[in-house]
């Protein structure tokens, strides 16, 4: 077919993306399955438009992982395009981007931190081992923030670890040296992120919940709950979700661990804005109420600040497996900025500080969506775009690489690390198939 033959669907397809871009969907349309995903549609969930719990049924119902089908490759917006960067890898979570361009992959199931080299990335190619024999690791910075970084922090479920680092590195040089450890480790929320304060002044770890709603913590009384808070921080959890659920923190050495921010059921994925130098969260919320409750989402993350769990969820909506509890904390809430479609289980987020997309890119995040287990029909499976003003969240989020699920029952893909690359291309992991995806725009 000639090319000019395209033309008419193409200008078509452009026209109704822009409108769906310029009137995102809101209320109950908000809420939507796989079937309506597509680069371009856009969301806006506020805290007011919740169903009340248990508005429909909690369904476990996970799809199942196939094989990518034949020359299959996810959907991207007009005016971009999508290639395989690698495949076959053992687990690909976080990804991040070296100063000197290479790409740095965590192999969680696999063990190991692998680089894709700088230049090799615009083609199928195969990752070095940089370093193995780690302990599910996720979460990896660069340190000291900036052009020259002297080490490569990882975070393994049950430490933190250090690898000397120089530009171009591709090998450790030698073992990993402990920073930190004794944090709780291990459980469903095995993951642990970190990333470094603009300034290098601070690291920062999340650790997820040990369970759902925090349903084995038990209770304290209102004298204990006062002590406790006043050396774990307000709205902190105990028993066996005792420093877990939060934000933590310490020097770049390890030192003066302590709580950053509390009440974060599992943030999966950790980013500091380059505009404001805000902490961000990528956070999986809680299941078991319904289909379409309650939201997760993405938010910058203040120091001191109570995100809700397990007793609350996105502002004074208490969790009726919670109910008559820690009503002191009920307008203590802090409410996220960005609210995304129930149990799309978002992980990775990156802010692009690239020049290669249009303009109205710069400055945005893009989260990915693991996709959903506790609902009817799946949600989630894909990367979607934040979209800022002047810096500030909207509340919008947009789709932005679909197309990884083909039925109620069969997915392909499950996107995990999100990364800009020197060259402004954004890369994408997804763990479903072992794959990464690099993203360009068509000049």
């Amino acid at each position: 077919m000639p090319i000019r033959s395209l033309w008419p669907a193409a200008l078509i397809a452009c026209a109704t993306l822009t409108a769906q871009a310029a009137e995102p969907l809101t209320g109950s349309d908000a809420f939507g399955g796989w079937r309506g995903d597509r680069p371009g549609v856009s969301r806006l969930i506020r805290p007011g438009d919740l169903p009340p719990a248990y508005a429909t049924e909690s369904v476990a119902q996970q799809a199942n992982i196939v094989k990518r089908p034949a020359g299959g490759k996810p959907r991207v917006p007009p005016g971009f395009d999508v290639s395989l960067v690698a495949e076959g890898l053992a687990g690909p979570r976080t990804l991040r981007t070296a100063p000197n361009g290479d790409l740095f992959v965590a192999e969680s199931r696999g063990g190991r931190i692998s680089v894709i080299p700088a230049g090799e990335s615009a083609s199928l190619s195969k990752p070095v081992v940089f370093a193995s024999g780690l302990n599910r690791p996720y979460g990896m910075a660069f340190y000291p923030p900036g052009p020259d970084p002297q080490f490569l922090y990882v975070a393994e479920t049950n430490r933190v670890v250090r690898f000397a680092y120089r530009a171009g590195d591709r090998k450790a040089s030698g073992p990993g040296e402990t920073v930190l450890s004794g944090f709780p480790a291990g459980g469903s929320h095995w993951t642990r992120d970190i990333a470094f304060s603009a300034d290098g002044k601070r690291l920062f770890l999340s650790v997820g919940s040990a369970s759902n709603a925090g349903e084995a913590m038990g209770t304290k009384s209102d004298a204990d709950i006062a002590d406790w808070e006043d050396h774990h921080g307000l709205g902190a959890a105990w028993g066996r979700e005792q420093g877990r659920a939060g934000v933590f923190m310490a020097d770049p050495e390890g030192r003066d661990f302590k709580t950053f921010a509390t009440g974060i059921r599992n943030c999966s994925g950790l980013a500091v804005q380059p505009a404001s130098g805000a902490l961000w969260c990528a956070t999986n919320e809680r299941d078991g109420l319904g289909d379409n409750l309650p939201p997760d989402y993405a938010t910058h993350v203040t120091e001191g600040g109570f995100y809700g769990w397990p007793w609350f969820y996105i502002g004074a909506n208490q969790d009726p497996r919670h109910a008559g509890e820690r009503g002191d904390l009920r307008n203590k809430v802090t409410v996220p900025d960005v609210l995304i479609q129930p149990h799309s289980a978002p992980l990775g987020i990156a802010f692009y500080d690239g020049t290669a997309f249009p303009e109205a890119y710069r400055g945005d995040a893009f989260v990915a969506l693991h996709g959903s287990w506790n609902r009817g029909s799946p949600t989630g499976y894909k990367l979607v775009r934040l979209r800022m003003q002047d810096g500030r969240p909207t509340g919008v989020y947009e789709d932005f690489v679909t197309g990884f699920v083909l039925s109620d029952n069969a997915v392909w893909g499950r996107p995990v690390g999100v990364t800009v690359g020197p060259d402004g291309a954004l890369y994408l992991s997804e763990d479903g198939n072992g794959s990464i995806w690099r993203v360009t725009a068509v000049p």
